[in-house]
């Protein structure tokens, strides 16, 4: 009974935290005055916050800000050993450095180094720090931008994205930033500014124990949906979880904004059972990933897993199978990448699912942001079906979804597998794949499907066996993703401007009503079809990688 205890207790927090928060979200980001620090700020940029901007507009300033965001990350790292506060490390090699900024920049926040080991102070926190906030605030501004296209009409305006920009940033992520960086400071996790320190062991040998700010780091990064950790081991280092307590606190910060980010737009358009229901949704999907994950890693296999009771390789003994079962399914189904455990080292099945979470487009509960936006796809492709099913316009909340509106879902639907299937393949075929595999056959199959995955859809967490810091891997992994983060914000934000063009209209009777238990079945069934699309690159390159291996 302890993992569904431990479940249990996460779940009920998330849920009752989520209604507070969401209700400020809305409050907060849904007009409103601005305060006079926020005015000042926006006359030394030279931005108009009372000027809205039309999608097209929305996306560039979107894009200009993202490529901003690359170009100083980039000179960050490649100047690293030149700045103060370096601890003693050399600047990254360019292909590291540009897939380290785009990696955090999309909030992927894929490693392919070291931290303890490559990144000093001010690389984490002027650096990934900075990032974390911005890329957590640019994935809320898209959703924003959507929702006002579902709840406005007869206009092209979508708001303002350095308005939302800043007020996400300064309102939303730094209260919970100060938080959640007590609480984890108070559970024991390190905060320091001091380099390496090498201290005599109880044998009499020497060893060097890194610091760093690792409980403001911590925080932020499991609440932004970033993921990247200061140290290698990531969330299974004792510096930054200490402990079974700090492990369930960490659960709760991954889930707590996408949840939050529901309850916001049931606010926002003025139906908070909408919000139930869609949380319902949810719930389902994650309750589904979590008990496949925790049966599939308690299971017994063998004598030594009979004796330990479980599949215990890869696994912190102060967080059990249950913690990070729990802990794996949150950071999956949430795009956050965080670990506690070795993803590598989980069972066939138990990797299985973690896969199977990313694959479903990160819906349960999803990113900062990109969560709320991919359940609203999911949602109209229900609302598309049950329209078709009982033979009338399809609509939701008074917007019809005709041809124009459905080809932007079903782009965004079509992105990910398609640069997984190409990317993943293009590995393959040049042989770069199969080198960085850790492992043979399948596992090793697995692997690169998974470090696709997790690039393309801004998840971050990996198998660690595949090797991926090498000049190939560094460049292909930036394309997918950029590709993976920019191309379905540019279809949800199109969508946005089209929905927000249209005029009222009257609702047909008899159209499906986007609540109850019916819509709960519909949408649970229309994101497992999203998520079948995801499977089809795994298997249509099973059948290729079985003919390189043989030859």
């Amino acid at each position: 009974m302890a993992p569904w205890i431990q479940a249990s207790i996460v779940l009920a927090v998330v849920v009752g935290l989520h209604i507070p928060l969401g209700d400020y979200m809305a409050r907060v980001l849904d007009g409103g005055r601005h305060s006079r620090a926020e005015k000042a700020l926006y006359r030394v940029c030279g931005v108009n916050p009372d000027k809205e901007q039309t999608w097209r507009h929305y996306l560039v300033a979107l894009i200009a800000f993202s490529v901003m965001s690359i170009a100083a990350l980039f000179a960050l790292f490649t100047l690293q050993g030149k700045l103060p506060w370096s601890t003693g490390h050399e600047g990254m090699p360019w292909r590291l450095a540009l897939h380290t900024a785009v990696s955090f920049t999309t909030n992927t926040s894929w490693q392919n180094y070291a931290g303890e080991s490559t990144t000093g102070h001010l690389a984490v926190m002027a650096g990934l720090g900075v990032q974390a906030f911005a890329s957590a605030a640019v994935g809320i501004c898209a959703a924003l931008a959507l929702v006002r296209g579902l709840v406005r009409h007869s206009t092209s305006d979508l708001g303002n994205f350095w308005v939302d920009l800043l007020r996400t940033v300064f309102r939303i992520l730094v209260p919970i930033a100060v938080v959640g960086g007590l609480v984890l400071m108070a559970g024991g996790v390190v905060q320091s500014l001091g380099a390496p320190e090498t201290v005599e062991t109880v044998a009499g040998g020497q060893q060097t124990v890194p610091g760093g700010p690792a409980a403001s780091w911590e925080a932020l990064k499991l609440f932004s949906g970033d993921g990247g950790g200061v140290f290698n081991a990531n969330s299974a280092h004792p510096f930054e979880n200490p402990s079974a307590w700090t492990n369930v606190v960490e659960i709760v910060l991954m889930l707590l904004i996408p949840t939050a980010c529901i309850r916001m737009y049931g606010r926002m358009i003025g139906s908070p059972k909408q919000s139930w229901t869609l949380l319902s949704v949810v719930a389902i999907l994650f309750g589904l990933l979590l008990t496949a994950g925790t049966l599939a890693q308690s299971a017994h296999t063998g004598v030594v897993t009979e004796a330990v009771g479980g599949q215990y390789e890869g696994t912190e003994t102060r967080f059990g199978i249950p913690g990070s079962t729990l802990f794996g399914v949150a950071a999956t189904g949430s795009a956050d990448g965080a670990s506690n455990a070795s993803y590598d080292s989980f069972s066939s099945l138990g990797g299985g699912v973690l896969l199977a979470a990313m694959m479903l487009g990160e819906i349960a509960p999803g990113g900062t942001g990109s969560g709320l936006y991919g359940l609203i796809m999911v949602v109209l492709v229900a609302v598309f079906i049950g329209g078709l099913m009982v033979g009338r316009t399809p609509e939701y909340l008074r917007k019809r979804l005709g041809f124009a509106e459905m080809r932007y879902v079903v782009m965004y639907a079509l992105v990910p597998p398609t640069v997984i299937l190409a990317c993943t393949g293009l590995a393959l075929s040049l042989g770069h794949g199969r080198t960085s595999m850790g492992n043979p056959g399948a596992h090793g199959l697995t692997e690169l499907i998974y470090a696709y995955t997790s690039n393309t859809n801004s998840n971050g967490s990996a198998m660690a066996g595949f090797n991926g810091a090498t000049d190939f891997h560094n460049l292909l992994m930036v394309v997918a993703m950029l590709l993976g983060r920019y191309l379905p914000m540019a279809c949800v934000l199109a969508l946005a401007g089209r929905l927000a063009g249209q005029r009222p209209g009257v609702v047909t009777v008899g159209t499906l009503r986007p609540q109850g238990a019916n819509f709960v079945v519909l949408a649970t069934g229309a994101a497992v079809i999203l998520a079948l699309l995801n499977f089809l690159p795994a298997l249509s390159l099973s059948a290729l990688a079985e003919g390189l291996f043989a030859n």
